[in-house]
């Protein structure tokens, strides 16, 4: 008896061992199955835009500083631009006959003369009649931002007011007294009865 229990435990034990490998087979997930999965992702073709995505430490710079291709014309522009941006930011600085600073107030030429000390670093003579002559003629068609325009307001034999030109027939100026700094039209009765023409300041004359 115990030897045949012998036999049957030996015979069991057989049966099992050969089921087992079909099993394991069935639950193991082949190799080449997995092997994509588990690659490294290619990031070496990522490289190039990384790169490109790198952001300057200030953004600004890629819109106020200039590049070594920039050209003439791109420089007279930024010149223009400096210009019309702080005669703008002045608006409403009231007039005050010889003033020349936003603290005292401005005259014509006074206000003409720190716009372009202050934004572009050039020194324009003191009065109107003095800045008219310093400058290069430019027919009223061809008026460019930043260029300056003069007026007869005391009689037609004398320059006697100045406003820097915008665009479209529009200047900004400091006109009188009991006013302040403002844009006005060129269209306008007054000061189209009153235009004696303009004039491109010799630093930006140069630029374009």
């Amino acid at each position: 008896m115990p030897f045949q229990r012998l036999i049957a435990t030996a015979a069991l034990f057989a049966a099992l061992l050969a089921i087992a490998p079909a099993h394991a087979v069935e639950r193991t997930i082949p190799t080449p199955a997995v092997a994509p999965l588990l690659a490294p992702l290619p990031l070496a073709n990522l490289a190039p835009a990384l790169a490109n995505a790198t952001l300057p430490a200030d953004p600004a710079a890629l819109v106020t500083a200039p590049t070594k291709d920039e050209g003439p014309a791109d420089e007279a522009s930024r010149v223009r631009q400096a210009l019309v941006a702080l005669a703008m930011q002045l608006r409403d600085v009231r007039y005050v006959r010889g003033g020349h600073s936003p603290s005292t107030g401005f005259d014509c030429s006074g206000f003409v003369r720190y716009v372009f000390a202050h934004a572009i670093g050039l020194r324009l003579p003191a009065n109107s009649a003095r800045q008219f002559l310093a400058g290069v003629k430019v027919k009223r068609g061809d008026m460019q931002p930043g260029d300056l325009v003069f007026f007869h307001t005391r009689g037609k034999k004398r320059i006697s007011h100045v406003g820097i030109y915008l665009d479209n027939g529009r200047f900004i100026h400091s006109p009188s007294a009991g006013k302040s700094v403002e844009v006005s039209s060129l269209d306008e009765a007054y000061w189209s009865k009153r235009f004696a023409g303009a004039r491109r300041p010799e630093g930006i004359a140069q630029n374009g």
